[in-house]
């Protein structure tokens, strides 16, 4: 297997560089941000308060345990300057890069009380950011060299969505729809309640917005042939093997495009992006990923003095 973190471009034909995405809007995760340090600090670090005086100043560090993909750094450094807007921070390693073990990727400089305020909930964006960043790479690279996209979904945290989209975006995937506002995807149970594949996809192409495409899940071939002839312009192929979706590749593979889920996951994603599929969705890229290992340290002070924090 392509070492996880050594991939630079989605496939082997493909010499630029993975461009890490603009971060969304402030206002988008802000709230959540805000939340995250009313939910810890409640009326302030009682502990810190009491054992650290209000006038010690100091440096941090926050470094990478483990190689991960670097992720979340500007929303690290929000939590810091929402305790103390004096804390200075200085991101060594950007977003999209590789870490490694014992590499430093942010600097904090300024109140000691306030560092250690923000801490945990700092450490809680990282770790959680890096790890879906981490894991896409790792799943990027069981399809690299061939020509299939890797898509995310919406099975992601409440109130998160902007984060693990921009995290699994930074890790080489594509996002597929935020909500269900922006795309039109129809599932099994709209299918159900529209009479049929062809008549769902019909009714959906009555109505929808000229901008967007028309998505169906479908569960056979025959579906398959249907939902085309409707008009669909993506199937959802659910929960098939790499065999059933090979078919379907040679068959209807030029004429619409195609996407595999239900199923899949790293001990067999290879076999179904070497069907020729143009694209798989992956739930597990944000519903499962491990939190990587990442940590604060306290740097000796002019005395030699060193504190280690959990």
């Amino acid at each position: 297997m392509t070492p996880y973190i050594q991939i630079t471009s989605r496939n082997a034909d493909d010499e630029s560089e993975l461009e890490c995405p603009p971060l969304p809007p402030h206002s988008t995760w802000s709230p959540l941000v805000e939340w995250s340090i009313e939910e810890d600090l409640g009326h302030g670090d009682i502990t810190s308060q009491i054992s650290i005086p209000e006038a010690q100043f100091g440096t941090a560090v926050i470094e990478a345990r483990e190689e991960l993909v670097v992720c979340g750094t500007e929303v690290a450094a929000a939590v810091f300057t929402s305790i103390d807007p004096c804390l200075e921070i200085a991101v060594q390693i950007e977003d999209g890069e590789i870490a490694q073990a014992g590499d430093t990727i942010l600097i904090i400089d300024g109140s000691l009380q306030a560092i250690l305020a923000a801490e945990r909930t700092a450490l809680n964006f990282l770790m959680r950011m890096c790890g879906v960043a981490s894991w896409t790479r790792r799943h990027l690279a069981e399809v690299y060299g061939t020509d299939t996209w890797l898509l995310d979904t919406r099975k992601t945290l409440p109130g998160w969505r902007a984060l693990d989209k921009y995290a699994t975006a930074v890790g080489g995937a594509h996002n597929h729809r935020v909500g269900l506002f922006d795309g039109i995807l129809l599932k099994d149970n709209h299918v159900a309640a529209a009479g049929g594949v062809a008549e769902c996809v019909r009714a959906a192409r009555a109505k929808a917005p000229a901008h967007l495409r028309i998505e169906i899940e479908v569960e056979s071939e025959e579906d398959a042939v249907a939902a085309t002839e409707a008009g669909a312009d993506i199937l959802l192929l659910d929960n098939m093997n790499p065999e059933e979706i090979r078919q379907i590749v040679e068959k209807l593979g030029q004429c619409v495009r195609l996407e595999a889920s239900g199923g899949i996951q790293l001990d067999n994603l290879r076999a179904y992006a070497e069907t020729g599929v143009h694209q798989i969705s992956l739930g597990c890229l944000t519903h499962s990923a491990p939190a990587v290992d990442i940590a604060l340290e306290l740097q000796p002070d002019d005395d030699g003095a060193t504190t280690n924090t959990d």
